[in-house]
């Protein structure tokens, strides 16, 4: 069983419709014990880091979230998701993330125009289970003002005035900053990937 973080926010509908497209096993839960216990992760998240951040801690799931990927199992986070993974955050102010992953999360400096909105091309540049079958040029939906500023996690980038990781996946923890539920065809690969990592 999959469980599909829920922490009060975030867009849940169209994750939750695309994982029951294949069919997967999952479930929709803000409960720690049951985090816990599930086989996989996944925490989507539309919104701030640091309103995000709190909104785990005060529900017990950042301590939760931090048991369960320290146990080695198959994990994804979804834009913001994958942001709380970092060190810190420099949205609005400074916040702590999860601290799994080295560095933070910053605003885009040299965009043309921000946020970062629509279609945008990956650049693979490491290797791991979680973007097997997925090419340079690939087409990708972000929707986003920051990103992280660490590339030694990332599996592929992207360039919007300046280069960002767009997914990253080291040994369990995968992240994408965009949203493969709405990213079509590479977004399905993605999920499909993930599932057959978690064992579906």
């Amino acid at each position: 069983m999959i469980a599909v973080v829920d922490f009060g926010g975030g867009n849940l509908g169209s994750l939750r419709s695309g994982l029951e497209r294949r069919g997967a096993s999952f479930v929709v839960t803000g409960d720690p014990a049951q985090l816990e216990d599930a086989a996989a992760a996944i925490l989507p998240g539309d919104g701030a880091f640091g309103a995000t951040m709190a909104a785990l801690a005060e529900r017990g799931l950042a301590d939760a979230l931090r048991r369960f990927i320290g146990s080695g199992k198959p994990f994804l986070g979804i834009c913001v998701g994958m942001q709380l993974l970092y060190e810190k955050s420099y949205e609005h102010d400074v916040y702590e993330g999860l601290g799994l992953l080295p560095g933070a999360i910053v605003r885009f400096r040299n965009a043309p125009r921000v946020p970062h909105m629509g279609w945008n091309q990956l650049e693979i540049v490491g290797d791991h289970p979680f973007v097997r079958g997925i090419r340079n040029g690939d087409y990708v939906y972000f929707l986003h003002s920051y990103h992280a500023d660490d590339e030694r996690s990332a599996v592929a980038l992207c360039d919007y005035g300046e280069p960002f990781p767009a997914i990253v996946a080291r040994e369990n923890i995968m992240g994408t900053q965009f949203h493969p539920e709405k990213s079509q065809a590479t977004g399905a690969v993605l999920l499909d990937n993930f599932l057959a990592i978690a064992g579906r």
